[in-house]
């Protein structure tokens, strides 16, 4: 006989509820769903359209007045829930995950990729199911509101101070037997990037891993610099802030001289600065990032600046025109080669830059918003590079 066709409907499975666990500071997530910043380690979930936030008594009053979570539960009555679930004296968040699962009655979490694998094996290992979500656990963050879009403004406040007080320090340094001087000292690339530091905190930011190298060193664009800042050689300056009372980021970068630049070194700034006021204009909502990236490699090459590889490394133009912002340096979107369309209210930074050991590198970074009707410019500082 035939089989019977099956007339019940298969249940349909509930989607997986979004879990973390970590504190503000490392985590932009967390921080992202409950707008106040916790120092430790702590669990956030959502079951629904609620997020739940399970702190210590040290953070539960501070949480009810001061975060987005639509409910904080107290950490101390969860975990003597979970030693009376498990019957034993000592638990941990493990245990109290499973409690929560079950008293929430959630089949699965969704949790991101830089979750504590320690706490996913065992989780795995008493039973509570876990899906790695592949790339991000929140997509909205690339797109931000305008209250977001104000605040990373704010940052470039940040960055531009920042960067202003390194260049009156460049400025006002004089030269003895090549290098730069003030104040009688050697200014050092460390001892401006305190100088630096020291001005972003005093505008309310924390700016950490800044980057002020000259010479040679700037061709490797993530070098912070060490050493004597030396007169007649290119120094590249960048500063992305945090700011303290919200947690988004500036990020700007300007190129400075002290003394007299020779022809190589005035090219290479005049080819960086068109080719990324000419990128600056391309982004518009629904434009590929590849796109504005693939202009300023056409620029480059149009002026005749190539990027070649070798054993010993890159020279030229060797990364990507810029990168999303917001509660990370590095966000989504990215303007690189990969193909990426971008979307109303993005933010992103357009920074092309040109490296050539023996002549110098240069990078010149701004941040702007992705609008219908093109690029609004979130940092404002000036261009002029050569310092007397």
């Amino acid at each position: 006989m035939p089989k019977k066709k099956a007339t019940a409907k298969r249940a349909k499975k509930a989607p997986a509820s979004p879990l973390l666990f970590a504190d503000t500071q490392k985590s932009a997530d967390q921080l992202y769903v409950g707008g106040f910043t916790v120092p430790d380690a702590f669990v956030s979930f959502k079951k629904g359209r609620n997020w739940y936030a399970v702190l210590n008594q040290l953070e539960y009053a501070r949480a009810l007045k001061e975060s987005r979570f639509d409910e904080v539960l107290q950490l101390e009555l969860w975990l003597e829930m979970a030693r009376e679930k498990f019957q034993r004296a000592k638990v941990g968040y493990a245990e109290l995950v499973a409690t929560l699962a079950e008293e929430f009655e959630i089949e699965s979490f969704k949790v991101p990729g830089d979750f504590p694998s320690s706490l996913a094996f065992r989780l795995v290992e008493m039973g509570v199911k876990l899906d790695v979500c592949e790339g991000t656990l929140f997509p909205s963050r690339e797109k931000k509101s305008e209250e977001e879009i104000a605040m990373i403004r704010e940052g470039n406040r940040c960055s531009a101070t920042g960067i202003r007080a390194a260049e009156k320090a460049i400025r006002q340094s004089v030269i003895k037997k090549g290098k730069l001087y003030l104040g009688g000292k050697v200014l050092s690339s460390e001892r401006l990037r305190g100088i630096i530091e020291v001005a972003c905190l005093e505008a309310g930011s924390l700016s950490m891993d800044t980057i002020a190298a000259g010479g040679d060193q700037a061709c490797d664009p993530h070098c912070a610099g060490h050493g004597p800042l030396r007169a007649n050689e290119l120094i590249i300056v960048d500063v992305f802030p945090r700011v303290s009372k919200t947690g988004y980021h500036g990020d700007m970068t300007r190129t400075f001289l002290k003394g007299k630049a020779n022809e190589a070194q005035k090219g290479i700034v005049d080819a960086v600065f068109k080719a990324q006021q000419d990128a600056i204009q391309k982004v518009k909502t629904g434009v590929n990032g590849k796109d504005v990236h693939g202009s300023v490699v056409e620029t480059f090459s149009r002026l005749g600046y190539e990027t070649r590889r070798s054993e010993n490394g890159a020279e030229g133009f060797i990364h990507g025109t810029g990168h999303g912002l917001g509660l990370e340096v590095h966000e989504a979107p990215r303007v690189s080669i990969v193909s990426n369309k971008l979307k109303r209210n993005a933010v992103v930074t357009v920074e092309p830059g040109l490296y050539y050991p023996g002549v110098g590198g240069c990078r010149i970074e701004d941040v702007v918003a992705v609008r219908d009707e093109g690029p609004e410019l979130l940092s404002k500082y000036h261009y002029r590079w050569q310092l007397k």
